[in-house]
């Protein structure tokens, strides 16, 4: 019997390490693959946050430019500045003479090399007449090549051997150079790899989420206060509650039909906007928020109810000053949480037409615009090299966001449950 007892002792031991290895295994499983998935991410895109650049010199010549006095705005936007960006890197190989060399030895220079020339010749009027020195972006293949993103060799290569010859001449004269890319994170998209930007789709998350949460949070409350506090247990009711749970698990892609169907079609609200890109956020996140805040209600400690009622409260005062305010750290911390997976949602802004190219950045929620997951999923499926360290540079972008936002939901959970003890 002894025997027996710990041949059963040592079997339940053997099952218990097991059981204990297999969680610790599928703990560094998991870690594994997050750090494999992450490094990547990082590896593929940090190089989206620097730009190359070569430095020219510009002779501003008026006559070239093609522009008269006096030098107001329209007649220095209307300047020539393709030819005189043109003429400077002409001038660094005087042996390109011929219209071939010269139109292959042109496309080193992005378009963005014209615009910024431009905006300098705008904001420098007085510079007209004089030479100036300039950095001005490199066309999407040279600044891969200098990333290490484009093979000098094989099939996969888009460049001649003579046009790297003439490249890295440049970089052993000192004249290319690798600087932040300021413009990735505040401009607009482009059709120019070297030239798109991501702050319009930031710009347009941001006002989708506002407009969000300004309608999803305060309904939000207000309906779970009803149906926790004041509400009769009816079979409306138990209906009711039943639907707001299951909306929670409906897949997104029905909020975005239910917003081009009603929200576009029946109230002709602009199509591809944040502010309807807003609207049906709200919707799926409505469910999400109602169930935090009436978890956050259930939680709060019947003695605050009880002594305010016997210090004379009405029941309404119950509520709104003593138990609500008890519940708002739970309640923003689910709100937090729905917020977050809000700005990962693709599907439904698809729907409601946020899926257009759009080169601005939104001035109002009124303004045609895309948003950081619909920016990923744009630049994913185009076929230029350079948009590859685009999306994975709003990869990460939009994992910073998440990270942050679901760090402040659990550091407001945290000090609330200190507080508590």
């Amino acid at each position: 019997m002894l025997q027996n007892n710990k041949a059963r002792l040592r079997k339940r031991a053997r099952a218990e390490w097991r059981f204990r290895s297999y969680g610790i295994l599928s703990l560094l499983f998991a870690g594994t693959a997050l750090v494999f998935l992450v490094s990547t991410i990082v590896s593929s895109g940090h190089s989206a946050f620097f730009k190359t650049t070569i430095e020219l010199e510009f002779q501003l010549d008026a006559e070239r430019l093609g522009i008269d006095k006096p030098y107001t705005r329209e007649n220095l936007q209307a300047g020539s500045y393709y030819t005189i960006a043109r003429r400077a890197l002409y001038a660094l190989f005087p042996g390109v003479t011929s219209r071939p060399d010269k139109r292959t030895l042109s496309r080193m220079l992005s378009p963005g090399a014209e615009l910024e020339l431009r905006d300098y010749v705008i904001a420098h009027p007085g510079k007209i007449g004089e030479t100036v020195t300039l950095e001005v972006p490199l066309a999407s293949d040279y600044d891969q090549l200098y990333k290490g993103h484009l093979p000098r060799t094989g099939k996969h290569t888009r460049l001649s051997a003579q046009q790297m010859e003439r490249f890295d001449r440049l970089v052993d004269e000192g004249l290319v150079h690798y600087r932040f890319n300021p413009g990735f994170l505040t401009g607009g998209d482009s059709r120019y790899p070297e030239l798109a930007g991501i702050g319009g789709a930031i710009t347009g998350s941001f006002y989708a989420l506002l407009v969000c949460f300004l309608l999803s949070f305060p309904l939000g409350i207000a309906a779970a206060v009803y149906l926790e506090e004041f509400s009769k247990d009816t079979r409306l009711t138990r209906l009711i509650e039943a639907n707001i749970n299951n909306l929670a698990a409906v897949p997104s892609v029905i909020f975005g039909l239910l917003g081009l169907a009603v929200i576009l079609n029946v109230f002709g609200l602009p199509r591809g906007t944040p502010l309807v890109g807003g609207i049906v956020l709200a919707l799926m996140t409505l469910p999400t928020i109602i169930i935090a805040c009436r978890s956050s209600l259930r939680a709060v400690s019947p003695g605050i109810r009880q002594g305010a009622l016997a210090m004379g409260a009405s029941p309404v005062q119950v509520v709104f000053q003593q138990v609500l305010p008890a519940a708002m750290p739970g309640t923003l911390t689910g709100t937090i949480i729905g917020l977050a997976q809000a700005l990962g949602e693709t599907a439904p802004l698809l729907m409601i037409g946020m899926v257009a190219f759009i080169a601005n950045v939104p001035a109002t929620p009124l303004d045609s615009s895309a948003s950081l997951p619909v920016q990923i999923y744009l630049w994913a499926e185009s076929a230029e090299r350079g948009f590859v360290e685009k999306t994975a540079a709003a990869i990460i972008v939009i994992m910073t966001f998440l990270i942050l936002m679901n760090l402040l939901a659990v550091i407001i959970r945290s000090r609330t449950q200190t507080k508590v003890e």
